[in-house]
């Protein structure tokens, strides 16, 4: 079980700052636990936050291998959609898998939508471990493998996610990262890229696919030096925080009346 936590989060901004929106998502076996904090400071400078559930998430991991990227994907569209109407400027975000919906969100709206910039925190794109390769031969036998949740540098932090891999989520996941990565050319918003000196779930191939990809926009990449995987709750969480405050401050403002 993910534990509790793991619920959505929403918040409405007023006045000029709640004119801008932030949608940020949490990554594979993950919640909105993760993405928490973050919200929070983000909904206190006054911005309108949402955090979705995505599909499969938050409950049991039995649950995620019934489900498909393009499943959590409608889940990230439905709250695009949910800011777009309130929203006069959007920034995407998020952890892992969750990076690689905002990409992919980037991709299919285009230079002439609200969208205005992305803030992802160790983007999973691709993997050079070739376990992960016998995921689509092992899913229909193995329901499950260990899981990759709660690698946090910080002592005695809990990401509330799952304690096991689903594999045909996982195979799914992998199906997304091409899908994605065939299309990165087509980002023209400007992104950061937060990555952390020590990642034991995404390699660096991830980040070398992303750079690579991409070239139609511009990548500041941030280095989170004292975190691990899932940084939103670790050491270089504030980092984060204040950094991403300043780039949606810089970037959303353009597109706001």
């Amino acid at each position: 079980m993910a534990g509790a936590g793991t619920e959505p989060f929403a918040a409405d901004g007023q006045g000029e700052q709640g004119r801008v929106g932030v949608l940020l998502s949490h990554g594979f076996t993950g919640s909105p636990y993760s993405m928490r904090p973050w919200a929070e400071r983000l909904a206190a400078a006054g911005y309108t936050v949402r955090v979705p559930l995505l599909p499969g998430h938050g409950t049991r991991w039995q649950d995620l291998n019934t489900t498909t990227w393009q499943d959590w994907y409608a889940e990230i569209r439905r709250s695009y959609a949910e800011l777009e109407g309130r929203c006069d400027a959007i920034v995407a975000g998020g952890l892992s898998m969750g990076g690689t919906q905002a990409l992919k969100l980037a991709e299919d709206i285009g230079p002439d939508g609200k969208l205005t910039g992305l803030l992802l925190v160790n983007p999973a794109l691709g993997t050079r471990r070739k376990d992960a390769k016998l995921a689509k031969y092992l899913a229909p036998i193995i329901p499950s493998r260990p899981g990759l949740a709660n690698d946090i540098a910080k002592p005695g932090v809990d990401e509330h996610g799952y304690d096991r891999t689903p594999l045909r989520g996982l195979v799914s996941t992998m199906d997304m990262w091409s899908v994605v990565v065939a299309d990165l050319a087509k980002i023209t918003v400007p992104i950061v890229h937060y990555r952390s000196a020590v990642d034991h779930v995404v390699d660096a191939e991830s980040g070398r696919l992303l750079h690579a990809g991409a070239t139609s926009t511009t990548i500041v990449e941030v280095p989170l030096p004292n975190s691990y995987h899932v940084a939103t709750l670790d050491h270089d969480a504030e980092l984060i925080f204040d950094h991403s405050l300043k780039f949606i401050a810089e970037h959303a403002r353009t597109a706001a009346p």
